[in-house]
């Protein structure tokens, strides 16, 4: 499983001085109906040595011949040579620029250099034929090493193809660049080796020599490995091509050795050993070809639902069984982690095809009060404590991440009461837009509601918040104000007070249900403890009614006339509210039939 769960990413090498090798690793993956041939050439034009010529070739070529069942799915071409490097070259014509770039050097004046490129555009193109590669020139660069005998430069195309004839097989590409003498260890990783039988290993070379045979060793996992008589066991980088059987590519190898008994079924790396007395050989490629029954788990996050104002996150993801060569089974663990922690877990639902897919979705729910900018990391095939229990063609690709911000809601702002009057019974009638006056809103934009949890979640608005009446008072209205992607809160109460009472100045009580009392408008079921006095023309007190008792225009007070109704004209009112914040109001009323 994993060790850790960041995406591998591989960097660009840069030339700097002292110049450094860089190790071999894995640089590509392929499982399937995979195998692969590789073609080049050298642009020496004999093995180098003091006593040769100090030439080069600027152009070489090579054949390549696929079966129609062989089709390329990648062409990586590698091109190496003396000095720091011509970087800029063309492939059948066609400009090619160095994509990354490796460096070594056997001392301070002695630097080499490998380039890479990936051409498989070109050789889908191209298909079978005669590639040749030119405007390759070290012919300047070339002279201070031909007195040691390291004056070198060559080509070579790596061509990965599916085949359907072929089993199902695991074939990694490696590349760097490391050299040998006096010994060369590397350890060659992500290897899983269900079956052995024609399992291979290739190798791309620069600089080895023929001549040379000085104590020349190559053992995979302690075992001395040879292609005699191509690459007999004291001499395996001597200028050959495996594929062609060419022995002319002097000083650069493009060899391919069975390792069917030199490999263990289990196995997930493999240890690569060189030894060498005199001769100096660089690593640049390395190709394994493994018989390979697994899946390989990935996973990816197609999108995310966050809401205003919460802590928890939907992700919407996809478990994919793509470079692979099994089925992978349902109820594969996924983990997922916050802040390095783990938070949530899930499965695979169904068995994964090879090359398929399934699509899923999971509630995360993140700690309230974290910071808003959120890292999830998702992976596959692990439950929980980054392991897993799947093998995989490949461990390490299991995770992916997504940055999120949350939408968190500000805090509320908190607006001025909206007073109503009282008109009765503690109602009162409300513009709630009213309260919004240091608000810059769009009407459309703005939301009221009666609680704070129908806001958050968008449920029972009040319908007319132009026409709006209190149910208690006081009341507190909560504002939705559409602020994407989020919006802001407001809230304010309604409350209420005794507004001014409205007296007429006349009424006519003959029962024609018009006008028909004393009808004082904000005065009845408002001010609850007023009493009204009414007198007549001579300063006797007439009537007096209270809230349950308003003037019809009867006599209630006096010897005379008591029940009886008050004649036409004007009659004088003391009203007494028995509210502090009035003082009593008095005035006059005509009466008429």
């Amino acid at each position: 499983m994993k060790s850790t769960y960041y995406i591998i990413c591989f960097f660009l090498l840069i030339p700097l001085f002292p110049l450094m090798a860089q190790d071999i690793s894995l640089y590509q993956q392929f499982n399937g109906r995979y195998d692969y041939t590789a073609i080049g050439n050298t642009m020496n034009t004999e093995e180098n040595g003091v006593a040769g010529p100090c030439s080069i070739l600027t152009s070489s070529s090579a054949d390549l011949n696929l079966n129609t069942d062989q089709n390329v799915v990648a062409a990586y071409l590698y091109w190496a040579g003396s000095g720091n490097g011509d970087l800029d070259i063309t492939l059948n014509g066609i400009p090619v620029t160095s994509e990354r770039n490796f460096n070594d050097a056997l001392d301070a004046t002695r630097v080499f250099f490998a380039a890479f490129a990936d051409v498989t555009d070109i050789v889908v193109n191209e298909g079978d034929g005669t590639y040749t590669i030119s405007d390759f020139d070290l012919t300047t660069t070339i002279l201070p090493y031909c007195s040691t005998g390291t004056n070198f430069g060559g080509w070579a195309i790596t061509i990965i193809y599916q085949d359907d004839s072929l089993p199902l097989n695991q074939l990694n590409v490696y590349d760097g660049l490391q050299s040998v003498p006096d010994s060369l260890s590397i350890t060659l990783d992500n290897l899983n080796v269900l079956d052995n039988e024609d399992a291979k290993i290739g190798f791309v070379a620069w600089e080895g020599d023929r001549s040379l045979a000085v104590n020349e060793q190559l053992t995979i996992n302690g075992n001395v490995i040879s292609n005699f008589p191509l690459n007999p066991a004291n001499n395996a980088f001597n200028g050959t091509n495996s594929f062609t059987g060419a022995t002319d590519l002097y000083n650069m190898d493009i060899d391919v050795y069975n390792i069917q008994d030199n490999i263990s079924i289990g196995d997930t790396s493999a240890t690569i050993a060189l030894t060498s007395g005199q001769d100096y050989v660089m690593i640049n490629n390395i190709i394994t070809v493994l018989n390979s029954q697994l899946p390989d788990a990935t996973i990816s996050i197609n999108s995310r639902n966050v809401n205003c104002g919460a802590y928890n996150v939907e992700l919407f993801y996809s478990v994919n069984n793509f470079n692979s060569t099994d089925v992978l089974p349902a109820n594969t663990p996924i983990a997922f982690y916050y802040n390095g922690n783990f938070i949530a877990a899930s499965q695979t639902i169904n068995d994964i095809a090879i090359n398929a897919s399934e699509t899923n979705s999971i509630i995360i729910n993140l700690p309230e009060g974290i910071d808003p900018n959120v890292n999830i990391v998702a992976i596959v095939d692990d439950v929980g404590t980054m392991n897993g229990i799947v093998t995989e063609t490949n461990e390490n690709n299991n995770s992916t991440f997504t940055d999120i911000q949350l939408l968190l809601i500000p805090e509320k702002t908190i607006l001025p009461d909206l007073i109503g009057c009282n008109e009765g019974f503690q109602t009162a009638t409300y513009d709630l837009f009213d309260a919004l006056q240091t608000v810059n809103y769009i009407e459309e934009d703005i939301t009221f509601y009666n609680s704070l949890d129908d806001l958050e979640i968008e449920s029972s608005p009040i319908l007319i918040p132009s026409s709006y009446n209190n149910i208690p008072n006081p009341e507190t209205i909560y504002v939705r104000l559409a602020s994407p992607p989020c919006y802001e809160i407001f809230q304010f109460d309604l409350t209420i007070e005794n507004c001014p009472p409205r007296i007429p100045q006349g009424f006519s009580p003959n029962d024609d249900s018009f006008n028909d009392w004393f009808n004082i408008q904000g005065l009845y079921n408002i001010f609850e403890a007023h009493e009204l006095q009414i007198y007549n023309r001579y300063g006797e007190l007439i009537f007096v009614g209270n809230d349950a008792n308003p003037w019809f225009g009867e006599i209630n007070k006096g010897l005379n006339n008591m029940g009886s109704k008050v004649p036409v004209g004007t009659y004088f009112y003391i009203l007494n509210l028995n509210d502090p914040n009035y003082e009593p109001y008095m005035g006059w009323v005509y009466v008429n039939y």
